[in-house]
């Protein structure tokens, strides 16, 4: 962050958007529209990357060191926006702030399901910006909806772009807790038919790019009932007001969608047309934003805002900008502290109103009229072929085609229309209403319980469905959730079919197929992929998109086998605790043992209902009793397994249906017994003559568990190794020692023998100080231990690669933070000092630890608990610890200035 986005180091006094405090309701921008106002918009969104028999993101090595992109983005993005920093020119936070309180912006539904599972903290903090953005606005908050799953709008059925509406309608009011009032489109794909639909569904207005206008014209009245059309279609729209946009009886497609329509229409005289209003973002500084580093700076921001201000006297505009919302901390690093420094400094300083479209719209009813091309998007200068044609859009100066991008779209047009014919005939059974079952499946899709998914049922059935009718009608309403997310957007973005955002869809396509075959027995899978083979790939691996097909969606299929074998593997690497019955009466007990042990894996319910496991020599066999349900469909299947460990990497597991007591006890007979020759050749005969050819190993567990399991089976070869360099290290300290006074290059076996070594004893010493945090007297030595390892490594000039390290001590000085803030038994001396010396340690082992969560603790206590301790603590014992809480907050490099000099 540059020094001209920071605030001078005096300043930490609570900062308001308006600085006349004598504003009254008829000079208050907030209440009626007068001067300049400007809004930031956010499209902040992440394409569905979860796994479609999983319902979960696996790992994805490209996001490394993060598990996958939507976690990397949010440690970069959307979580230093909600707790963005202001800084000072020493470089301490003056303040914290959460930018979505002055965004606009819309959070895509798939993305803010994720949020709410991974960082429940950030997630509130959105939802907490929305209600005080609110507040602030008289009633108008933040956040706009989504499209549900990002398709594009204009090249969905009626059917469809119904459904998107509703489902992000809905989406968004289980979490706002209100309605939307507008409305973000994918791409900003619009055409008319999106337009009536979203009128239909009570949108108010939605957002646009310049280039999306045709013409425009102050809209008709009694006075003047004909006013004259400006031609704007090359962007020249002036994107400073409101505009509306009405629905007109008759379309044409020529060289303006209403061309047919007479002149005077809504001057008043004619019954009222339906009408939605847009707003189009300033182009160039949008762009800038993107492209160009105005946003590294705020008052080079401001400026850039500030040229936009039209100086013709009008008594209001509005400077509105838009564009990715991770932009602000992925794309451009640290620039959440340039939008918090101009949300709340910079534009309040200008005299400019921060505000957002719906408040904007409330106090400026738009006084133009506009006409929209016919169909049209912000990424795409032909309209919306780069969904459906080889416009050269998303190559990138890249030599590969997009000859692609016709036949994908054909085929799952196709693949949709197949799927509609299954889903009336088959929900038509089960379903009062099937495509208002679908439309209101958004409900289930947000809360899967068991109460919540049998209300839903009960409400559209046609007749009480039995058990195996409650499951297909599942599986239907997930055939059709997967065949919306086979549309997303991002399918057809870049310049590659076989790219993962390509694969992903035709993942969702794939699963969409098998649930179509489970339910009515259709193989529509054949033509599927014969379509797919006239989608020419660019990489001759693949040759064309049925290959890819092949390759890369089947072979990621799963079924229930695939994960009985999961849990088999990894149940070799479970401590099992089998449920206690002995308190419990009889048939409480019968029941609490055949379910004795549970466990989630991903999506689906495990119940164990038998687990024997037998160890001989160096191998391991465990035969167990499995149901597994799908919390999704309800499907479910009574298995078998077998697994027999080999010792190291090798296993082999087999599955089969459970077919009754009598045979799974004489199996478990057989297989043990074998088991007890000590032979693995044996054992493995047995088991298949028992199960069949099928097994798997390690290579079929899913990846989060096999990387797992593989760490766990390489840490005694880890330890070993780490045991070898140590004493490397430790017979040749002297050489090295040597090496380093005579500035002579150290060879390189034994640099990395001292790193190694002094990463691993940081380590295990970082491991047992975490666990006796709680006894002083151990911390401190372990303290003592790892100011030695750091002292060590500067010497040596070692480089401590232990990642986990830092997080353990991160988490432990946050934890250390809390205690001392919120515990008032515990020592207070002892505590701070401790802490403080975490805080130092981190520091000498230069493994580059955050303080950003330490930081935001003590700045949400800073105002309330430690000032009021400072101020309560003159001329008391309580001044030593007032004292020591601010040189704390010097030290997590956070401004206590203004607590300081009010004790001077």
């Amino acid at each position: 962050m540059t020094s001209a986005a920071e605030m001078p180091a005096s300043s930490g006094s609570t900062l308001t958007l308006h600085s006349d405090p004598k504003n009254t309701k008829e000079t208050d921008p907030l209440r009626k529209a007068n001067g300049v106002y400007v809004t930031v918009h956010g499209h902040f969104y992440q394409p569905p990357r979860e796994n479609p028999y999983l319902d979960a993101i696996e790992r994805q090595p490209s996001a490394a060191p993060f598990h996958d992109w939507n976690e990397r983005i949010h440690w970069e993005c959307y979580r230093p926006n909600a707790f963005a920093r202001v800084l000072n020119d020493r470089g301490e936070v003056v303040k914290i702030v959460n930018n979505y309180e002055y965004f606009s912006f819309n959070i895509g539904p798939t993305l803010m399901s994720w949020l709410e599972r991974y960082d429940v903290e950030v997630y509130q903090r959105i939802l907490e910006a929305d209600a005080k953005s609110s507040d602030r606005l008289h009633g108008h908050g933040n956040a706009i909806a989504q499209v549900y799953n990002h398709i594009i709008m204009p090249l969905a059925n009626e059917r469809d772009k119904y459904t998107q509406i509703r489902w992000g309608k809905e989406d968004f009011r289980s979490r706002f807790g209100r309605d939307p009032e507008g409305m973000w489109l994918a791409e900003t794909g619009v055409d008319y038919a999106t337009l009536e639909a979203l009128v239909a569904e009570g949108i108010r207005f939605i957002i646009l790019a310049p280039s999306q206008a045709l013409r425009c014209r102050p809209v008709p009245t009694q006075d003047h009932p004909n006013p004259e059309w400006h031609e704007v279609g090359g962007s020249q729209i002036d994107p400073t007001r409101p505009y509306r946009c009405y629905l007109k009886p008759t379309l044409n497609t020529s060289s303006s969608p209403l061309s047919a329509i007479k002149e005077g229409n809504g001057d008043g005289n004619d019954s009222p047309l339906p009408y939605i209003d847009i707003f189009f973002y300033d182009g160039p500084i949008s762009r800038d934003m993107g492209f160009s580093d105005v946003v590294y700076n705020s008052s080079h921001f401001a400026g850039r805002i500030g040229s936009a201000v039209r100086g013709d006297h009008r008594p209001t505009q509005l400077i509105s900008v838009a564009t990715d919302g991770e932009t602000f901390g992925h794309h451009k690093k640290g620039t959440e502290k340039t939008l918090a420094y101009a949300f709340t400094k910079e534009f309040p300083q200008q005299g400019w109103t921060v505000t957002n479209f719906a408040h904007y719209l409330s106090l400026n009813s738009p006084g133009w009229e506009v006409e929209l091309k016919s169909v049209t998007a912000w990424s795409c200068a032909h309209g919306v072929d780069r969904w459906q044609d080889d416009c050269g859009c998303g190559g990138e100066g890249s030599i590969w085609h997009q000859k692609w991008r016709r036949p994908l779209r054909d085929a799952l047009n196709w693949l949709r229309d197949q799927l509609t014919g299954v889903y009336e005939e088959h929900g038509g059974q089960l379903f009062r209403d099937p495509w208002l079952a679908r439309d209101e499946y958004i409900q289930v899709m947000r809360d899967r319980s068991a109460t919540n998914v049998n209300r839903f049922l009960a409400r559209h059935q046609t007749h009480k469905l039995t058990a195996a009718e409650q499951v297909d009608a599942l599986r239907l309403l997930e055939m059709q959730r997967h065949a919306l997310l086979m549309f997303t957007s991002c399918g057809w973005f870049f310049e590659e079919i076989s790219r993962p955002e390509g694969t992903q869809i035709l993942r969702y396509a794939g699963r969409a197929l098998e649930l179509a075959g489970e339910v009515a027995g259709v193989q529509l899978e054949k033509g599927f992929v014969k379509r797919l083979g006239l989608a020419p790939s660019n990489v001759d691996d693949f040759k064309h998109g049925g290959e890819i097909y092949r390759q890369l969606v089947l072979t990621a299929q799963l079924g229930f086998k695939q994960v009985a074998a999961h849990y088999a593997i990894t149940s070799l690497f479970t401590n099992h605790k089998p449920a206690e019955t002995h308190n419990l009466p009889r048939k409480d007990a019968a029941d609490k043992q055949s379910q004795r042990y549970q466990k989630k894996v991903y999506c689906y319910a495990a119940n164990e209902l038998d687990y024997q496991l037998q160890r001989m020599g160096s191998l391991t066999l465990a035969v167990g009793n499995l149901k597994l349900v799908s919390e999704i469909t309800w499907e479910s299947e009574h298995l078998v397994f077998a697994v027999l460990h080999l010792g190291g990497w090798d296993f082999h597991c087999c599955i089969q249906q459970f077919t009754g007591r009598r045979d799974y006890s004489q199996l478990k007979e057989k297989l043990f017994g074998a088991l007890k020759q000590a032979s693995a050749a044996h054992t493995i005969l047995a088991m298949t003559q028992l199960f069949g050819e099928e097994a798997f190993n390690l290579q079929n567990l899913f990846a989060e568990e096999r990387h797992r399991i593989m760490r766990l089976l390489s840490e005694e070869t880890l330890t070993r190794l780490g045991q070898l360099y140590t004493q490397a290290y430790r017979d040749n300290y002297g050489v090295l020692m040597a090496f380093h006074r005579d500035e002579i290059a150290v060879p390189q076996e034994l640099q990395v023998a001292a790193d190694i070594a002094l990463g691993h004893r940081c380590l295990m010493t970082l491991r047992s100080l975490e666990q006796d945090i709680a006894d002083p007297q151990k911390s401190w030595s372990h303290i003592l231990e790892l100011e030695a390892i750091a002292t060590e490594a500067k010497h040596l000039r070692c480089r401590l690669n232990i990642p986990d390290g830092k997080q353990m001590l991160e988490q432990l000085i946050a934890r250390s933070l809390w205690q001392l803030l919120h515990d008032a038994n515990g020592s207070f001396n002892a505590d701070i000092q401790l802490l403080e010396r975490l805080i130092d340690v981190g520091d000498q082992l230069n493994i580059d630890i955050s303080l950003q969560r330490s930081q935001e603790l003590y700045f949400s206590c800073l105002q309330s608990q430690i000032a009021s301790v400072c101020i309560t603590s003159l001329g008391n014992e309580a001044d030593n610890q007032c004292l020591q809480l601010l040189k704390l907050g010097k030290k997590l490099a956070v401004d206590v200035s203004v607590i300081s000099n009010q004790l001077r």
